[in-house]
């Protein structure tokens, strides 16, 4: 980036505005042209200031944070960082808000957390480069008829997300029938959050979404999304297929890692699994995809058009991990074809 990314910080508390933009001043790439403390505010310096960011925090007077940003995103789109609490509650909006348009979200620290905001000035950076259309979600959605048994192929899908896979997530798990492949995901997503989306997508999808949890068993219509936190969710086989959490550290900076996930499956499934790489900055993912490939695996990945950060897709790509990529409305079909299409024993 040939200039610094221009950010404007959103929050009611001046404890936090300050916080929050001595992180971001510690990046040389990164400018803080202003700050507001409520939702007029803001506004007034959207216009006058014409930032390239917005961070922006949920629980404000006058206007909310979700309200703000649906305005943002119909009057004037554009990409926003959205700062929560680490509650059920703060999980929640936080969730609704990717799904408004929010680029990413980051945590509010805990007092005396030594690294407040974590990756937070990489994330507005990818922001300020991205050139994503700002589109909200088209509402509603008629679950899929149940059209093959996946039984036959025996198959597992490994899916791995990071920035903008929330919505990437729901469009591709929307398209699969209450009978799918059990299908295992990474997401990279705050620890408190995994749950609430977990259960978010369970309402929004026809099969069965849960957190993994140690030792449940990979069942047709079932999918299970690695818990945010201190353990990385691969897949193990004692007397069948199950969801297997291990402490190790953070590997590629994440924990849950899709590396430490696609690894599993490369040596369990091999060539009976289906490998997908969606949205993400950085590269976590990539080598295990080709892992998988190599083993057998069919894999997929985001093109760049469609994606809100090509990082993880294009690391990938460029390895020779990904056989095929398909823009996100095409993803979940094309899992499902190459699923359901090949008999057992069949090249």
């Amino acid at each position: 980036m040939s200039a610094p990314a221009r950010v404007l910080v959103v929050d009611d508390s001046p404890t936090m505005r300050g916080l929050i933009t001595a992180v971001l001043r510690s990046d040389p790439e990164v400018d803080v042209i202003g700050q507001a403390g409520d939702a007029m505010e803001a506004r007034a310096a959207i216009k006058a200031l014409n930032p390239d960011v917005v961070t922006l925090d949920i629980e404000m007077p006058n206007m909310n944070g979700l309200d703000f940003l649906e305005k943002i995103m119909t009057l004037r789109p554009m990409p926003v960082i959205m700062v929560s609490t680490m509650t059920h509650r703060g999980a929640e909006a936080t969730l609704a808000a990717l799904e408004i348009g929010a680029f990413d979200c980051v945590g509010k620290p805990a007092p005396g957390e030594p690294r407040p905001f974590g990756d937070l000035a990489e994330k507005v950076k990818a922001a300020a480069r991205s050139q994503r259309q700002y589109i909200k979600p088209a509402a509603g959605h008629a679950p899929p008829p149940a059209v093959a048994d996946f039984r036959v192929g025996r198959k597992i899908v490994a899916i791995g997300s990071s920035t903008g896979g929330v919505e990437a997530l729901i469009a591709v798990l929307q398209k699969f029938p209450a009978n799918c492949p059990p299908t295992v995901i990474t997401q990279h997503m705050p620890p408190s959050f995994t749950r609430s989306f977990a259960e978010r997508l369970n309402r929004l999808c026809a099969p069965v979404v849960q957190e993994a949890t140690d030792g449940a068993r990979l069942e047709i219509g079932k999918i299970y999304l690695a818990p945010g936190g201190e353990r990385h969710l691969q897949i193990a086989n004692v007397s069948a297929p199950h969801c297997r959490l291990i402490e190790r550290g953070p590997v590629n900076g994440h924990r849950p890692s899709v590396d430490v996930l696609f690894d599993s499956v490369a040596e369990l499934a091999g060539r009976n699994a289906v490998g997908v790489i969606l949205t993400g900055m950085g590269r976590d993912g990539a080598a295990g995809l080709l892992k998988m490939r190599h083993a057998g695996a069919r894999t997929i990945g985001q093109n760049e058009k469609t994606c809100v950060v090509y990082g993880m897709p294009r690391v990938a790509f460029e390895l020779g991990a990904v056989e095929q990529q398909f823009p996100l409305n095409a993803i979940g079909e094309e899992i499902l074809k190459v699923t359901a299409a090949r008999k057992e024993g069949s090249e």
